[in-house]
């Protein structure tokens, strides 16, 4: 059987090692420079002739530093003749650019969708997309994982008292999502309704269902600059709830993001993942790791099995994984 080599850009090295020690593989080297003109240099400083090679970067600011970065390392193993090259890019920030809802405007999801199969990429493992369509503006195999089943179990492993919560979605749009969440914790659902204004400024005029007297655990895909989680937080305690965990996938929290969150009252925790980098100074910030399903889905691809297998018997988009594969 080939041999497996993961290799990582500079966005996010410490969640390469973590899925490498799940593989138990050793992350293998790169060579990333830069010249007096400012252009990049990307080797790999492993032979990958005939390997399945794993590039690991997400995409994350500075986002077109790490975007460029990755499709070299991608160009670099194919030009080695590597026998399949996966981009594992556990946030694709680009997901968001995904419809034309202004004129003359790029579909930067599509596009950067096509320069990553350009430059060689034969599949891409990702997680929780921004929308579902952006798995189609791939023209390679694309494997989407998702974290609902890592967050659910937050709350499950605590065997905390839930029975005066309520999972709260910040927009109608992801009132789906946040409906798994809440039959997996055995929790009824509300949403925000939300209208964007700009890029960091939303208006959340009501909330539908009755939050009254009970704890909200919000979930969120993506937390970038905090502005549509404040905005909920503040209606949701108008609404008289007491207290709210605030969970999502991506937590990026650029901006003023830790800065709005730490000074908000009604927050008792912050749940993310480490699909990318955690920030510096942000209170009561617990983060769940994915590394073991992004390495699962890894080894399912390099020996040829099912990565939907990893969630039989429940929803294989946004269900807790149900089986272990021993890599080896």
């Amino acid at each position: 059987m080939r041999d497996v080599i993961v290799f990582s850009g500079s966005a996010h090295e410490p969640l390469a090692r973590r899925i490498c020690e799940h593989l138990g593989v050793p992350l293998s080297p790169v060579d990333i420079a830069r010249f007096s003109n400012d252009c990049l240099q990307a080797q790999l400083l492993v032979n990958c002739r005939q390997r399945d090679v794993f590039i690991v970067q997400p995409l994350v600011p500075p986002t077109q530093e790490h975007l460029m970065e990755l499709l070299m390392m991608i160009d670099a193993a194919r030009g080695a003749s590597a026998a399949h090259v996966t981009a594992v890019m556990p946030h694709y920030s680009y997901a968001r650019s995904d419809k034309k809802d202004a004129s003359r405007i790029s579909l930067g999801g599509r596009l950067v969708a096509d320069m990553l199969v350009t430059a060689g990429a034969d599949r891409v493992i990702t997680m929780a997309l921004h929308a579902p369509q952006v798995h189609g503006f791939f023209s390679c195999p694309v494997d989407h994982l998702t974290a609902i089943g890592a967050l659910a179990a937050h709350f499950q492993d605590n065997e905390r008292d839930l029975s005066e919560h309520i999972v709260v979605s910040p927009d109608l749009g992801n009132a789906k999502t946040a409906t798994l969440f809440a039959r997996l914790l055995g929790l009824p659902v509300a949403a925000g309704n939300k209208q964007r204004l700009a890029d960091d400024r939303v208006v959340i005029d009501s909330i539908v269902g009755d939050v009254s007297g009970k704890r909200a655990i919000v979930l969120d895909d993506e937390i970038a600059t905090g502005g549509s989680m404040i905005e909920l937080l503040d209606k949701l305690a108008e609404e008289g709830c007491p207290g709210a965990s605030v969970v999502c996938t991506h937590g990026l929290f650029a901006g003023k993001a830790v800065e709005r969150l730490n000074a908000h009252e009604l927050i008792t925790e912050i749940v993310t993942t480490d699909t990318v980098p955690a920030p510096e100074g942000l209170d009561k910030l617990i983060v769940r790791s994915v590394a073991d399903l992004f390495a699962e889905a890894i080894a399912r691809i390099h020996i040829g099995e099912s990565v939907s297998s990893l969630f039989d018997g429940v929803d294989p988009r946004h269900g807790s994984p149900q089986l272990s594969l021993n890599f080896g």
